[in-house]
């Protein structure tokens, strides 16, 4: 939520006219909202899928373990 208003309210700067001294805020804004942009994809999508992944290959090796520790039981 945080995110998405900053960028709302960095959106003027983008877009605004180009007076003295507007092109380093434009600058400024459209490093800041891509910044914003790439840090919230990366921690609701990628982070959570790449946890994912690892946390089922540990499953499958423990699950590979077991499976193994109960032939060699039986």
């Amino acid at each position: 939520m945080t995110a998405i208003a900053t960028v709302c309210a960095m959106l003027p700067l983008v877009f605004g006219t180009s007076e003295s001294g507007s092109i380093v805020s434009q600058s400024l804004a459209i490093v800041v909202i891509g910044g914003l942009i790439v840090a919230t994809l990366l921690t609701l999508v990628i982070v959570p899928c790449i946890y994912e992944l690892l946390f089922f290959r540990k499953s499958k090796r423990q699950r590979v373990a077991k499976a193994k520790q109960q032939t060699i039981a039986a």
